[in-house]
């Protein structure tokens, strides 16, 4: 029976970054989409450098930031901890590189809300937090799930930022990336075809749930079209 603690591993790392990159990447994108201007188009492309860096060049740039000489690797001293290569590690590589794609899906969803109705929300008196809680998110609801399935499947998928930063260590940051990449290079074949169906298989469930549900809010959508 091969170890499982991969599987494990790589879903609570995944599970842990989205739920990272939901608050965050909200909460930038609803702050972001009440600006315009240069400098925050500059902003921008700071918030999507992970989605078109290569994952090495991000999980350099966090061993610079979380190493032992590094801003905050120097903090995390102070107080008697480290993080490099250790599970929090593979929890800050997924969320890294997965928080551009929060934050682009949340920015188009909230786009898309009537700026009417959020003031109508304040001119009855709700404040701006009440009314983003209980008109913005609901309308901007769809897109944003459709944002953490996807944040999901690139923080499941993470292999170098994951290994730059928190290494290989069986039973604390192997993810299944890394799994199937040292059974290759140990030439354990059967290991890698393995781990390499349980990834194919995970990654084509959270797909089918991206198209069922955007599936089932395009009928919906015309359904209530027509009536409305």
């Amino acid at each position: 029976m091969p170890d499982l603690s991969p599987i494990w591993i790589s879903l609570a790392t995944s599970l842990t970054a989205t739920a990272i990159t939901f608050v965050v990447g909200i909460a930038a994108a609803a702050w972001r989409e009440r600006r315009s201007g240069p400098m925050f188009a500059l902003l921008d492309g700071i918030f999507l450098l992970p989605l078109v860096l290569p994952p090495t060049v991000v999980g350099f740039l966090l061993l610079l930031l979380f190493g032992r000489n590094g801003p905050f690797g120097r903090i995390l001293l102070k107080l008697g901890t480290t993080i490099v290569f250790s599970w929090p590690a593979t929890v800050i590589a997924a969320a890294v590189v997965s928080f551009p794609l929060m934050y682009v899906t949340a920015r188009a969803a909230l786009a898309q809300v009537d700026p009417e109705l959020m003031n109508a929300a304040r001119t009855l008196g709700a404040s701006e937090w009440r009314a983003f809680r209980r008109v913005a998110m609901p309308l901007a609801a769809p897109g944003i799930l459709a944002g953490m399935i996807l944040s999901f499947a690139r923080a499941f998928g993470e292999f170098g930022a994951t290994l730059m930063i928190a290494g290989d260590i069986p039973g604390r940051t192997e993810t299944i990336p890394l799994a199937i990449y040292f059974a290759v290079e140990s030439n354990e074949m059967s290991r890698a075809i393995f781990w390499s169906l349980i990834d194919v298989g995970i990654s084509l469930a959270l797909l089918f749930a991206l198209y069922f549900w955007t599936h089932v809010q395009s009928s919906a959508s015309a359904r209530v079209g027509p009536a409305g």
